[in-house]
C-alpha cells in the first residue's frame, strides 16, 4: 500500500512541476512580447520569417541631386533604411522612373554588395563614398542575376537609378551625390 501512495506523490509532484512550468511560461511570453516590441526586436525578427515573395511598398521618399560636370541631376529616391527595406529593395517592380530609383545609407563605410535576384529591370548602381563623391557605377545590370555587384572598397551608400540613366544623363565618377540624409547622418 506504500508503494503506490509514494507513486501518486511522484505523479502528483511531477503534474504541479509541469503545470507551474506552463505557467510560467504563459506569464513570462507576453511580457517578453512586450519588451522586445517596445526594444523594437520583434519586427526584426518577423522581417526574416520568410524570403521576399512580392514588391514593398513605396518607402519613405527624399530628394537627391548629382553634381556633374553639364549640370544638376534631381532625383526623387526611396529610402532603404531596415535590413528587411534594404534586403528587398527594386525586387519585384516592372520598372524605375527615370527620375526615381532607391538609396541605401550604411550604419558606416563597408564594401557594398548588390546583387539582381528578383529584380526584374536593369539599374545602374551607384557607389557613394564618404566625401559624398560617386566611387563606381556599375551600368545597366542584367534583371535577375546572382552575380555579386560590388563596390570593391568601402562606401557610406548605394543608390539604384533606372538601367542606363547615369550614361544618358553623363553621371560619372568623381560627381557629388547631395541628399538630406546625409546631413542628418553627418557623414
Amino acid at each position: 500500500m506504500i508503494m503506490p501512495f509514494c507513486l501518486v506523490i511522484a505523479r502528483k509532484s511531477a503534474v504541479v512541476h509541469a503545470f507551474s512550468y506552463y505557467r510560467a511560461i504563459l506569464i513570462l511570453c507576453p511580457i517578453l512580447v512586450l519588451c522586445t516590441t517596445y526594444c523594437g526586436h520583434t519586427a526584426v525578427a518577423a522581417d526574416y520569417a520568410s524570403p521576399p515573395a512580392k514588391a514593398q511598398s513605396q518607402l519613405a521618399r527624399e530628394a537627391l541631386s548629382i553634381h556633374s560636370r553639364n549640370g544638376i541631376h534631381r532625383f526623387s529616391v526611396e529610402i532603404a533604411k531596415t535590413p528587411r527595406e534594404q534586403e528587398v529593395g527594386e525586387m519585384f517592380r516592372p520598372d524605375i522612373p527615370p527620375d526615381g530609383g532607391m538609396l541605401f545609407v550604411w550604419p558606416a563605410a563597408q564594401q557594398s554588395d548588390m546583387w539582381m535576384e528578383n529584380t526584374l529591370c536593369s539599374l545602374d548602381i551607384v557607389f557613394i563614398g564618404e566625401d559624398h563623391r560617386i566611387q563606381s557605377v556599375i551600368e545597366n545590370t542584367v534583371p535577375e542575376s546572382l552575380a555579386r555587384l560590388s563596390s570593391h572598397a568601402p562606401v557610406v551608400a548605394t543608390l539604384e537609378l533606372q538601367g542606363g540613366i547615369t550614361a544618358k544623363l553623363g553621371i560619372s565618377v568623381g560627381d557629388v551625390v547631395n541628399a538630406p540624409i546625409f546631413d542628418k547622418k553627418k557623414l
